[in-house]
């Protein structure tokens, strides 16, 4: 169930499969009205952001925390069948183990769960905006790069929930989070893991769970799933992002199911204007029937998708800028973020500053305080000291950290002129964005720049024991 500001305004409609030993979801009975709560726990309820069959999620403030939070709780008395309830117990239990475990900024965070008798809720991030539900309309169609942008993102923090030893499971539409900036999407998050496979859990756990339309084959046998399940329903949630419809549709469970096993999706050649054959042929592989014909992993899957924007098989409409996936496998080349993880790279994807200098440009001039520094993603730069050319540094490397790591203010002037000598684009850190930065990326930014002194004084060691040589 999605939670933002109006993705639930009404129940799924979806076609579901929920199953332990055959492939049929327990009947429920229709929820009775009931008037909304005042207060959840410590959390005073703003509003009611929707309802699924037996969940409600409100718009809610932790005033502890000094941020708005969205709230899913449990209905009680929701459904009188015994079956429907033990399931619904699994999934809210599945997604209470969860807490504090998935930390990705592009999968919604679960801060919290609470269980007891006659209320049961999940205290998650609230995500500002809506699903990907009415962009799946043939009428409200996203742009070709903005889809793939988003498929590159989805398919990076689903390898990260992955690696944490979970398989999604219902990947679709109405899972997908959009987050909206003045109308835009400018993000992504991944959300709803009641259906969630653990494999690291020993507890025994519900099969066959998921929304039919985006279901991988072997998710209807209830045979072994890995990452390449969710990839799959990924691929059909792409699918229909671009053609406006699903690869399946029928009206009967059992025809649909059929299709899955055995029909291949129409090419998106001719569904869509402006898609070209690389585009089909990535989301085709992603949909093939046989896991071992997709691909062998997600890392594999995102490259393929932002392939498409690299190579430029999809046009550039009106996503004109330097999008976050080109920003993010930019940083995965570099050598100064060698030690940085996924999380990481997307933390500084978001929070550094980006810049294009011209030949000549003056970064840093000798005397100035160091507020700053940049690490060169192109372009070279040379440095002076009286004049005289002292060193050349490019892509990778880093210029400015000595002025800003320095502990005093007389120290943190820079001693050298800092000129572009070939038409660059840096990353820069001021202090303030620097402490915005999670714990851990902190700590990799502190390694690296002891990485860079010690290049950095045997460099200069080399230079005294060779004084003939240009460092």
């Amino acid at each position: 169930m999605a939670h933002s500001s109006s993705a639930q305004r009404s129940v799924d409609t979806e076609l579901d499969l929920v199953t332990e030993s055959a492939p049929t979801k327990p009947a429920q009975t229709p929820a009775t009205s009931h008037a909304d709560p005042k207060q959840i726990g410590k959390y005073p309820v703003l509003r009611k952001l929707g309802e699924g069959a037996t969940s409600d999620v409100y718009l809610c403030r932790d005033e502890f925390q000094a941020r708005d939070v969205a709230i899913k709780r449990v209905r009680v008395g929701a459904t009188a069948d015994a079956v429907a309830n033990r399931y619904s117990d699994r999934f809210f239990a599945a997604e209470a183990a969860l807490v504090g475990r998935l930390e990705h900024p592009n999968v919604v965070k679960i801060y919290d769960a609470v269980s007891e008798p006659g209320n049961q809720y999940l205290v998650m991030e609230y995500v500002d905006g809506s699903t990907l539900r009415p962009y799946c309309r043939a009428d409200q169609l996203l742009p070709l790069e903005l889809i793939v942008e988003i498929g590159f993102k989805c398919a990076m923090a689903l390898g990260y929930v992955y690696r944490q030893g979970l398989i999604h499971r219902d990947v679709k539409p109405a899972n997908v989070l959009a987050v909206l900036n003045q109308g835009t999407i400018t993000d992504v998050k991944i959300s709803d893991f009641g259906s969630a496979l653990n494999l690291e859990s020993d507890v025994t756990q519900v099969y066959r769970v998921g929304s039919l339309a985006y279901m991988s084959p072997e998710q209807l046998d209830g045979s072994a799933l890995d990452s390449r399940a969710d990839m799959y329903s990924l691929g059909a949630v792409l699918y229909h992002l671009i053609a406006g419809r699903p690869p399946f549709d029928a009206q009967i469970q059992s025809a649909m199911m059929h299709q899955i096993y055995h029909a291949t999706p129409a090419p998106l050649l001719g569904l869509r204007e402006g898609v070209g054959p690389a585009v089909d042929e990535v989301i085709q592989r992603a949909l093939a029937k046989d896991p071992k014909d997709r691909y062998a992993d997600w890392d594999h899957f995102a490259q393929a998708l932002s392939g498409l924007i690299a190579n430029q098989q999809v046009p550039r409409g009106q996503l004109q800028g330097v999008l976050d996936s080109e920003r993010f496998n930019l940083l995965r080349n570099l050598e100064f973020f060698t030690s940085f993880g996924d999380v990481e790279l997307w933390e500084v994807v978001h929070r550094a500053k980006w810049q294009r200098f011209p030949f000549g440009h003056a970064l840093y001039r000798r005397g100035e305080e160091g507020r700053n520094f940049h690490i060169i993603a192109q372009g070279e730069v040379e440095v002076y000291r009286a004049g005289n050319k002292v060193a050349t540094l490019g892509i990778g490397t880093s210029v400015g950290e000595m002025a800003y790591l320095a502990p005093s203010a007389e120290l943190r002037r820079h001693s050298t002129d800092v000129v572009v000598s070939q038409p660059a684009t840096t990353i820069s850190f001021s202090p303030d964005t620097l402490a915005q930065l999670g714990p851990a990326c902190r700590h990799l930014f502190d390694e690296a720049f002891i990485r860079v002194l010690v290049r950095r004084l045997h460099a200069a060691h080399e230079a005294l024991a060779h004084p003939r040589r240009i460092l």
